[in-house]
């Protein structure tokens, strides 16, 4: 970054009331990690930052240097500074703007006057909570900015799925929700999507719907099938087993299906070719409710090899 970059950047977060000092030589009790004031990847708009957990602040009481805090001061958990003369002072959740505010407020038993003014010199780590259909779900701390990629690349990525990915919802700590398309993002590449994580976010994966169907005829275990979102003809005979000794003609398997109004369509679908070439484009995606039937074949044929072939995780 050259000189006028700099410069031009330090203009643009003053113009947001956001104050930039440079950090004093810290004797900081904890060793979380420490990345100077956020730029534009950290958070949307330096003026409506709020201040969190693991934030690095100055203090400075203007006129007053014995009440001015002679080093910077960390957020520690539940927001709170702890500031000489007053106390904790809560001020997690709170812009630059209102935390000078709420410190001048404390300080007036004290003082006249105090014009203070509270400044981020060190943002803290990103703690985020992801659940739902990830490798690893739980709570993962990373170095700021992370966006909504990094946080699922900690998790171990996303879980087995079929069909297009789901929808993630993520809620701020202050209880807003948004949701966003993985499936623009991770499979069209769309990263306008990657959003910026907050400090005590949670991020919720949906896993795909499950339901059941009935497969009968010539499998080894007929009788319900539980499948998820998306899953076809192959993935139901394979769960439901398709060896030598049941003998299955699928050539012939047929789809019984009952729509809401109570009619009901049935198809039929051969399932060699598909398998054969790798190609699932002609096969049926399954509904719930769905009876699928598996004819017996006239002579033994080694399915074994064939249906080892299909490329879903069973």
């Amino acid at each position: 970054m050259n000189l006028r970059s700099i410069l031009s950047r330090v203009a643009v977060v003053a113009a947001a009331g956001v104050v930039l000092t440079a950090a004093p030589r810290l004797a900081l009790a904890q060793a979380a990690p420490i990345t100077v004031m956020p730029d534009e990847a950290t958070v949307e708009t330096h003026a409506a930052y709020k201040i969190r957990q693991g934030d690095v602040i100055t203090v400075t009481v203007f006129g007053e240097p014995t009440v001015t805090p002679a080093s910077a001061i960390r957020v520690v958990q539940g927001g709170t500074a702890a500031i000489p003369l007053i106390g904790d002072v809560m001020v997690g959740g709170l812009t630059t703007t209102q935390a000078s505010a709420l410190v001048a407020q404390k300080l007036r038993k004290y003082l006249r006057d105090p014009r203070v003014t509270v400044a981020v010199v060190a943002v803290g780590p990103v703690e985020a909570l992801v659940l739902g259909n990830v490798k690893v779900p739980g709570k993962y701390t990373l170095p700021p900015p992370a966006r909504l990629t990094d946080i699922i690349a900690a998790a171990g990525g996303l879980g087995p799925t079929n069909g297009d990915l789901p929808d993630a919802r993520m809620e701020s700590p202050e209880g807003v929700t948004t949701n966003i398309s993985l499936e623009k993002l991770l499979r069209e590449g769309d990263v306008t999507l990657n959003k910026g994580v907050e400090s005590g976010a949670t991020i919720y994966i949906p896993s795909p719907e499950t339901f059941d169907v009935v497969v009968s005829g010539a499998v080894d275990r007929p009788g319900d099938v539980t499948l998820h979102q998306g899953d076809d003809v192959a993935v139901a005979i394979a769960r439901a087993g398709a060896s030598t000794n049941s003998n299955p003609d699928l050539n012939r398997v047929s789809v019984r299906r009952t729509a809401l109004d109570g009619s009901t369509t049935v198809m039929t679908v051969n399932l060699y070719p598909i398998l054969k070439d790798g190609d699932a484009s002609h096969d049926v995606k399954l509904q719930k409710g769905d009876m699928v039937f598996v004819p017996q074949a006239g002579k033994h044929t080694n399915l074994l090899d064939i249906l080892g072939r299909i490329p879903f995780g069973i």
